[in-house]
């Protein structure tokens, strides 16, 4: 190297910008969506000189320079100048560095001299955790998915089936040759993409990619909120997981966690040597239950910060979807406080004002932007309006998680069949509120943890009837109005508890009860993609209509599923105890033969072949006030659903 270029490589250039009057302008307003092209690190070419510009908003900074494995972690060398226009912003090109350089800033505060040494909040990526450094990448990548893009409108639209599969990318699949390592992002895209199209999904959702510290915290303590965790490869290699799913016709939802984020010392908290990302107050600022700061979701450029966030995600990695974590935890001042521990709002009461315009602000520059994703809250309580437009008083998400039915479902299934007529009213209550928001139905990664069990394991009964149990709640699952999620190792009705640190249970497959499981999932999905009367209507009563709800001494209920076209019409008929059911009368809209679709107790599901030899022709004999019925045999514990 001579000794020019090693001057330029000393050098920090200041009169070189990537923002312009108008993004300050938007910034200050609260209103700059696209700060990822702008702030962070990027690489660019200035005056035939190859280098990276670095620009950080640190407004209390008295002085910003960058460290980093090119300097010898000197945090004297190489300094940033502050813009004169009130924005808070620092920045500098640094001639030489390129690709893959290793930095952090170290920034003293001009209130107090606090002096912290800060990761990128804008980094595209990361060093490997436990390391904290940020580093300098682009995102350039050559994708494949146009198909995909061009028509993915019509998969996520919400009359399109939506089979969410959960996944948490660290404990899908190990290899336990190699020390029980996980699966790189390519290596993934070798397994994920094939083993979803044939058990059927049509989405995948990931528990949180973004950057994060704690590999415990599955994700959802971030510290990256622009760069997926280097855990598993890079940026692209991301990409080309994304990719592959979507060449195979999956849909990629992420989950996003604008509520909170950790303390770690190289995160954003303190991040200028004052209260920047989080609010001051730790009534209003710190989060006792999860122990982590909570975002200032009426400061401006806090918005800009997290609004950027989830359009990037959108935009650089194609994502089709993002769940949105924890909304109730910031919709509510008090939430996971006892009283003297929260400030009210301005009026007095505990709803979090600020959080909720950032909410709907947010699902404004989602759905302006990329108006073929879905938004999707995790939101568990009764807020009003969740998925309705925000101009008619909603929050503005596409969908919301259905808690209410989760916890009554599971409490019912847990119920000894002998006692499940007392609780009728758990299985069928959801169907009063159904259809006051655009609800998805999860059987999700909650459920499974911290001592609740694997989801057989909480059904009740011998081996057989803890299977034939979960194959009738994942039945009920898929003929209730609603979008469906499972958790990955539900499909294989795994015995244990998840757990971070391993695989889900594959060898299970090689047992007929198991895989039997397995076949039935794949099978419900099949009919659920292919049966427009079990999707097209899901959010509105004209999509349902029940049968019979009120036989509670026989733990029966049955009800039809109907689709836009006349005539499209399934029967669900559930069976909720072991007894089976010989000539059940079941009235039916229409005469002629039904068929049987699906039996959750066939033989290839590990069930005992109770059934109605491929389906029945419906005799004139009314019941329950139609004209025509069916003398069915329901099987134990099972479902069965028909078709004219």
């Amino acid at each position: 190297m001579t000794a020019k270029s090693i001057k330029k490589r000393a050098d920090v250039i200041h009169n070189v910008s990537l923002l312009t009057d108008h993004d300050i302008y938007l910034f200050k307003e609260g209103n700059h969506f696209g700060l990822y092209e702008k702030l962070g690190s990027h690489l660019l070419k200035v005056d035939g000189v190859e280098g990276t510009l670095f620009a950080v908003w640190a407004p209390n900074a008295a002085k910003v320079s960058v460290m980093g494995d090119f300097n010898g972690w000197n945090k004297d060398r190489h300094h940033l100048a502050v813009r004169h226009d009130g924005s808070g912003i620092w920045e500098g090109f640094i001639p030489g560095l390129g690709q893959g350089t290793l930095y952090k800033y170290s920034i003293v505060s001009r209130h107090n001299h606090h002096e912290g040494e800060k990761g990128d909040p804008f980094a595209f990526s990361w060093e490997t955790p436990p390391r904290t450094a940020s580093m300098v990448r682009d995102l350039s990548y050559d994708w494949r998915d146009g198909a995909w893009m061009k028509d993915r409108h019509v998969k996520n639209s919400l009359n399109a089936p939506f089979s969410v599969y959960e996944l948490h990318i660290g404990s899908w699949r190990r290899v336990p040759e190699e020390d029980n390592r996980s699966l790189t992002y390519r290596e993934m895209a070798d397994y994920l993409p094939e083993y979803l199209r044939d058990t059927g999904f049509t989405h995948v959702e990931f528990m949180p990619v973004m950057e994060h510290p704690f590999y415990g915290s599955w994700g959802y303590q971030v510290t990256g909120y622009f760069a997926p965790t280097s855990r598993y490869g890079t940026p692209q290699d991301f990409m080309h997981l994304i990719d592959r799913l979507h060449q195979e016709g999956i849909g990629v939802i992420l989950d996003w966690v604008p509520s909170h984020f950790p303390g770690d010392a190289h995160g954003l908290v303190y991040f200028d040597g004052t209260h920047l990302y989080e609010h001051e107050d730790p009534k209003k600022g710190f989060h006792p239950e999860w122990t982590s700061h909570i975002f200032n979701h009426g400061r401006y450029e806090v918005r800009n910060f997290l609004i950027s966030s989830a359009l990037f995600w959108l935009d650089k990695y194609h994502a089709d979807g993002l769940r949105i974590d924890a909304v109730a935890s910031m919709l509510y001042l008090d939430y996971a406080r006892k009283e003297g521990e929260w400030i009210p709002n301005q009026y007095g009461g505990r709803e979090n004002i600020e959080a909720i315009a950032f909410l709907r602000s947010l699902n404004r520059e989602v759905y302006r932007a990329f108006p073929d994703v879905q938004a999707i809250a995790e939101e568990s309580t009764s807020w009003p309006m969740v998925s309705r437009p925000a101009h008619v008083g909603g929050l503005g998400f596409g969908m919301k998680w259905n808690m209410g039915w989760m916890h009554d479902t599971l409490a019912y299934f847990a119920q000894d069949p002998v006692f499940r007529k007392y609780h009728h009213s758990n299985i069928t209550f959801s169907i009063w509120y159904a259809f006051f928001e655009n609800f998805m139905l999860p059987l999700s990664h909650d459920e499974v943890v911290y001592g609740k069990g694997a989801l057989v394991g909480k059904m009740p009964g011998s081996g057989l009837q803890k299977m034939a149990n979960l194959r009738l709640l994942f039945g009920y699952l898929y003929a209730h109005p609603g979008k469906k999620l499972l958790f990955m190792g539900a499909e294989l009705g795994q015995w244990a508890e998840w757990s971070h640190e391993r695989s889900i249970e594959w060898h299970l497959l090689q047992f007929q009860s198991h895989y039997g499981v397995w076949k039935w999932v794949r099978d419900l999905n099949r009919l659920y993609r292919s049966e427009p009367a079990l999707y097209e209507v899901d959010f509105e009563n004209a999509g349902f209509e029940w049968v019979d709800f009120g036989d509670q001494e026989s733990s029966v209920i049955s009800f039809l599923r109907k689709g836009r076209s006349p005539g499209d019409v399934v029967l669900v008929v559930c069976n909720f105890t072991p007894v089976p059911r010989l000539n059940y009368c079941v009235g039916v809209p229409e005469a002629g033969f039904w068929r049987e679709l699906l039996n959750s107790d066939a033989r290839d599901y590990g069930g005992e072949g109770y059934g109605n030899f491929g389906g029945m022709e419906a005799l004139a004999v009314p019941c329950h006030h139609r004209s025509h019925s069916l003398l069915l045999t329901l099987p134990p514990l099972g479902i069965v659903v028909l078709k004219k």
